[in-house]
């Protein structure tokens, strides 16, 4: 809790330069918010469980702190102040929920210093990282902490019905007054933790117009890159197996289906990228306030692959200190990745004043572009930027025969064929003999015979053998029954050979008998396929 805590997360830093939030300094408020919080939540202990009513929603609990103490309050070294508690029973069943016990939240709160951290966006709010990783305390404005209260009984019945979810899990929001100021408190789930090194970071929309990385950005040490930084620098996207794929998708479109029922819009995907081949696993520094190295998070489906599991029957996911629940990913080149990630920002609500910015910038603008959208079009154009662009399929590996497998048949080394073969060649060396010779006449074709082209050399014969008609046509089946019953011009020999073709592969089976044949009756062939 003292300053010097916060500056071995911010660098060295003098009191007189320490963070301000409406006139309070940084170390004043996390003072206030860990005595607030421990005061609240103990009280909170002594009140029976029951169930939520409608009115427990709109019930704010006040406690005035002064610095001297009272019968009911610690002394303490800071202004005084009162603290504020918004629907504390309604947040008790939050907690309760997700597996937090009220030892646990206040260990977590309370007993252990609170980290500051750094804001890349426009909002101007602080954030402070509990040291075990589990919360996050982001300050809010009045219209986002209003909107919050109003959304709370929807937000109970989304979570009743499915506690698997990439939406913000909001578990206490509070209020501080100090020197007539009004500072709004949200506790929220921890997206990215520490102990797992990111090592690109992302704040994505699903816009285009302005959504670059400024280069003050940049020059950060960990700096939050935007949607056409990711473009640049992961241009295939990341790879997801089938399964985890689809659960992530759907994840997304129920929580986008939940933020448009609701009116709300200009929200992001905050995606933090961890390359395993780099083995960075853990930083100095990193360790609870006392002395323990962060373990896996304890809170219930508050991890990336918690929250994407489809079926949501399981108690709780086994998660490592290696990849505190990230989930594996891949990129085009199959390096190995740990994704975490988490919808952040949704107490924007397309009130008048969001209605006006978005008008007057699609007058200038592309207005498909700008992130200030209607929600409806606001969370198509998101999915489809996370289905097309961020987040890709693994094409699994699939046989494909190439042409010359398909249409060809490889030679054959069966004895069958050898006896087929030289038999064929004997019978067009003998019809070549006898087309020369003019051995056969018109008579003994008694003009029908198929043959009769043998007058006539310079003809070919209609219909051709076997042999001749496969090396005129392709076999494109894959399987194919051929019969040939051959009767030959010689009088001592006729063979019938069966043919059965499966997959580019020929069994063959030749019988050969000695049959009569009178020289004067028709020779022909014919040639059965069976398909």
């Amino acid at each position: 809790m003292s300053t010097a805590s916060e500056n071995r997360m911010e660098g060295p830093r003098t009191t007189s330069r320490e963070k301000t939030y409406k006139k309070t300094t940084s170390s004043a408020l996390k003072g206030a918010i860990q005595l607030g919080i421990g005061y609240t939540v103990g009280n909170l202990t002594s009140k029976p469980d029951r169930d939520v009513l409608m009115q427990d929603f709109y019930v704010v609990e006040s406690v005035f702190l002064p610095s001297e103490g009272s019968n009911l309050t610690p002394a303490h070294h800071y202004p005084d102040f009162r603290f504020k508690t918004y629907a504390p029973l309604a947040f008790r069943y939050f907690r309760d929920l997700f597996g937090i016990k009220p030892d646990d939240y206040l260990y977590s709160l309370v007993n252990e210093p609170l980290i500051e951290l750094t804001n890349p966006g426009a909002s101007g709010s602080l954030f402070y990282l509990t040291s075990d990783d589990e919360f996050i305390i982001k300050t809010v404005q009045h219209k986002e902490a209003k909107f919050l209260q109003r959304l709370l009984p929807g937000y109970y019945m989304n979570l009743n019905q499915n506690p698997r979810t990439l939406l913000p899990k909001f578990y206490g929001l509070y209020c501080i007054q100090t020197g007539g100021f009004n500072i709004r408190l949200v506790v929220m789930n921890n997206v990215l933790p520490r102990s797992v090194k990111m090592h690109y970071k992302y704040d994505l929309k699903g816009s285009t117009y302005k959504r670059r990385a400024s280069r003050k950005e940049r020059e950060k040490a960990r700096p939050t890159y935007k949607d056409l930084d990711f473009q640049d620098m992961h241009e295939e996207g990341l790879y997801f197996d089938t399964e985890t794929y689809n659960n992530l998708m759907k994840t997304l479109q129920r929580d986008c289906r939940v933020l448009e029922s609701f009116k709300i819009m200009d929200y992001s995907l905050l995606l933090g990228v961890h390359v395993l081949d780099h083995r960075e696993v853990g930083e100095p520094g990193q360790t609870g306030g006392d002395g323990r190295r962060n373990v896996g998070q304890r809170v219930l489906y508050s991890t990336a692959l918690e929250s994407i599991q489809g079926d949501g029957k399981a108690a709780e996911v086994v998660t490592t200190d290696d990849t505190m629940g990230g989930i594996p990913a891949k990129t085009h080149k199959d390096e190995k990745l740990l994704i975490f990630l988490g919808i952040i920002d949704i107490l924007q609500s397309y009130r008048f004043i969001k209605k006006l910015e978005h008008s007057w910038k699609a007058l200038v603008y592309d207005g498909d572009s700008v992130s200030v959208h209607r929600p409806g079009f606001y969370a198509s154009r998101f999915l489809k930027f996370m289905s097309v662009r961020v987040f890709r399929k693994n094409q699994p590996i699939r046989f494909s025969p190439s042409k010359r497998t398909r249409t060809s048949i490889p030679a054959l080394k069966s004895s069958s064929q050898e006896i087929l073969s030289s038999q064929a060649d004997e019978r067009r060396e003998d019809e070549r003999r006898d087309r020369l010779g003019g051995a056969r006449s018109l008579a003994s074709l008694d003009g029908q015979g198929v043959f009769g082209s043998f007058l006539r050399p310079d003809l070919v014969p209609a219909n051709p053998s076997f042999y001749e008609a496969y090396s005129m046509g392709t076999i494109s089946t894959s399987s194919i029954y051929v019969n040939v019953e051959s009767q030959t011009e010689r009088d001592d020999v006729a063979s019938s050979s069966t043919f059965t073709l499966e997959d580019s592969a020929i069994c063959l089976t030749s019988e050969q008998s000695t049959v009569d044949v009178d020289i004067d009756r028709d020779d022909g062939s014919v040639l059965d396929v069976y398909l």
